[in-house]
């Protein structure tokens, strides 16, 4: 695969990075991704703060990291904890240090924003993503299930 490069997207990226996100997360449609994708470039999001992407020796688009930084996550004391919000590298791509970049530019964007801690999660049967994260040094420390409950809107 030869040299990697992480920089941050730009709306030249908006297509490659839609397709990522397809891939990452299929439940949600083309056109949320689409949307999303689009009010970032704009600086119309909030969330995710940056996207950083990984370019392989050719300058394909290999990979992916949405980052933000959060209040609170679970176990960590500081209340500016930065956090991976997703993460994403090409099957054709992966084993090959594309994740281990990406990461690493994430903690380089972390401590530049003067977070102490780098926090992330991933579902609990997601067995290749909790190996992926352990080989990279973070520390599993909980194990959630979070619950949902929509409510009625109020009565007069």
């Amino acid at each position: 695969m030869g040299t990697i490069r992480v920089r941050p997207a730009t709306a030249a990226d908006a297509a490659a990075w839609q397709a990522m996100r397809n891939e990452l997360w299929p439940d949600h449609g083309g056109d949320y991704h689409a949307s999303e994708v689009a009010a970032f470039l704009a600086g119309q999001l909030t969330m995710p703060l940056a996207v950083l992407l990984a370019e392989d020796a050719e300058g394909r688009v290999v990979g992916f990291v949405e980052l933000h930084i959060r209040a609170y996550a679970e176990d960590c004391v500081t209340d500016r904890v930065a956090y991976l919000e997703g993460w994403y590298v090409a099957p054709e791509a992966r084993r090959r240090g594309v994740g281990a970049a990406l990461i690493a530019a994430s903690e380089n964007w972390a401590r530049a924003q003067g977070c102490t801690e780098f926090a992330s999660d991933a579902l609990l049967d997601n067995d290749v993503s909790a190996r992926a994260h352990a080989a990279l040094g973070f520390q599993e420390t909980v194990q959630i299930r979070c619950f949902k409950k929509q409510l009625a809107p109020p009565t007069r």
